[in-house]
């Protein structure tokens, strides 16, 4: 996290099967991205009703982000996953059935939609909790790993994915969802082969209402995790108006067809892969702190870049560079927050972050609407690099190199297992804290670390 050089120790032999799970389950992801709208629209042409399908996968987020976190520090994380994925892959089966039984619907893809995001909730936040374990909370290694996590995920769910789901979606209806099914199970027997982590201390007697809040708190008192937390939310505000009115400003603007539409979100993408592969170069040569500010100016930049682009090879332009700082701030972000938060708060933590970015986005959708049909087409744009633009500013002082780095030295002085919530606890449970399946945590030297 530091601009100082030093060897990396290797990464644990379980990352790779962590890493080789995830990218297994983002190809299956894209598959069913590009997939289930088109199914959707095999049903219905009514736009509120497609809306209906791609907003569902979004509700558990809001709904359940902070009380999901708080069970996912309850439970034992690497279950959480596997039971997660299975159940997701069970779930696919469901509207499968219903197309050979000609009984799909919308009501019945939306359940899925949302159901789906359930699962991914769990996963999700149990993986960001799992990682900083099994790397020990080393913060080059999680710097590394999320470099490489984040790089899969964009490869597979935004480039190979999407034209797979097309493809199979021509096979059949069910073709793609069955694809993805295969996906969650493949994850999920990787994710049980992964050596067991110890878990904090079961804090036994709080009701899980406080543990949340506990864990919100933990995010809002906390300069750098608000920071933290900041950057994705006022960006989903920034990013979602420009998505809303993209297509139309590439199509009346910048004169694109169909397929130029698709190169650009391409170039985009690119620069992704781009900035996540050297996120960690960033962060050693500028500081962790410096090299967030820097790629959240970039963004910013960039998306004024798009607003003032007179052709679409300025655009594209404008779009990778914007990949690239969003790569980049990616991988920094989390690892910084894995990094510093205690293991018993991580699961809260990372969700809430993770709500307060899902939130946002419907307000940057209706924002880039409104501006766009009240102004002109290029007013969001100009809007969301003013955004971009502001957050950095005032994001620049909370995580500065100075505090990022007094945050990693408290967390260094801070034992793994130890959680900054402080509470009562139940005596008889600590030394054999339980999952959801109630199993018991193992050692907390029992690693496989190659």
């Amino acid at each position: 996290m530091t601009s100082e050089k030093r060897k990396l120790p290797r990464l644990p032999q379980g990352f790779g099967r962590l890493w080789t799970a995830q990218t297994i389950s983002s190809l299956g992801d894209g598959v069913t991205h590009a997939a289930l709208p088109l199914i959707a629209l095999t049903l219905t042409r009514d736009p509120m009703a497609l809306a209906v399908v791609t907003a569902a996968g979004t509700l558990p987020w809001l709904l359940f982000g902070v009380l999901g976190g708080a069970l996912v520090d309850r439970w034992d994380r690497r279950s959480t996953m596997w039971v997660a994925d299975t159940a997701r892959a069970v779930l696919l089966a469901i509207p499968a059935g219903a197309v050979a039984l000609d009984a799909l619907s919308i009501p019945l893809l939306a359940a899925v939609a949302f159901l789906l995001g359930l699962g991914g909730l769990f996963f999700d936040t149990a993986a960001s909790a799992f990682l900083p374990d099994l790397l020990q909370r080393d913060p080059a290694l999680l710097e590394r790993a999320n470099s490489r996590l984040r790089g899969a995920q964009t490869a597979m769910s935004g480039f190979a994915g999407p034209p797979a789901g097309s493809a199979l979606l021509s096979l059949g209806r069910a073709v793609p969802l069955l694809a993805d099914a295969v996906s969650f199970l493949l994850s999920a027997l990787l994710v049980r082969s992964l050596p067991a982590m110890p878990r904090p201390v079961a804090q036994a007697r709080e009701s899980l209402l406080r543990q949340a809040r506990a864990g919100a708190s933990h995010v809002f008192h906390d300069r750098v995790l608000l920071g933290l937390a900041l950057r994705p939310a006022v960006g989903n505000v920034a990013f979602m108006a420009v998505e809303t009115v993209l297509a139309l400003f590439a199509h009346d603007r910048l004169g694109v067809d169909a397929y130029g539409f698709g190169l650009l979100l391409t170039a985009e993408a690119t620069g992704g892969l781009l900035g996540a592969g050297i996120a960690s170069q960033l962060g050693r040569r500028l500081g962790t702190g410096t090299a967030l500010t820097c790629t959240a100016a970039v963004e910013g930049l960039a998306i004024l870049g798009l607003a003032t682009a007179p052709d679409p090879f300025v655009a594209a332009s404008a779009l990778a560079v914007c990949g690239a700082g969003m790569g980049a701030t990616m991988v920094l972000g989390p690892s910084l927050r894995q990094a510093i938060v205690p293991a018993g708060l991580m699961g809260r933590v990372a969700s809430t972050s993770r709500m307060l970015a899902m939130c946002a986005a419907p307000l940057g959708a209706f924002l880039g609407g409104w501006l766009a049909t009240a102004y002109d087409i290029r007013t969001p744009l100009y809007a969301a690099a003013g955004l971009l633009l502001t957050m950095t500013a005032v994001t620049a002082s909370m995580t500065s190199n100075s505090r990022v780095e007094a945050a990693l030295r408290t967390a260094a002085a801070t034992p793994a297992h130890h959680s900054a919530h402080h509470s009562a606890h139940d005596p008889a449970l600590e030394g054999t804290p339980e999952g959801p399946a109630g199993e018991s945590a193992p050692a907390v030297g029992e690693r496989t670390v190659s």
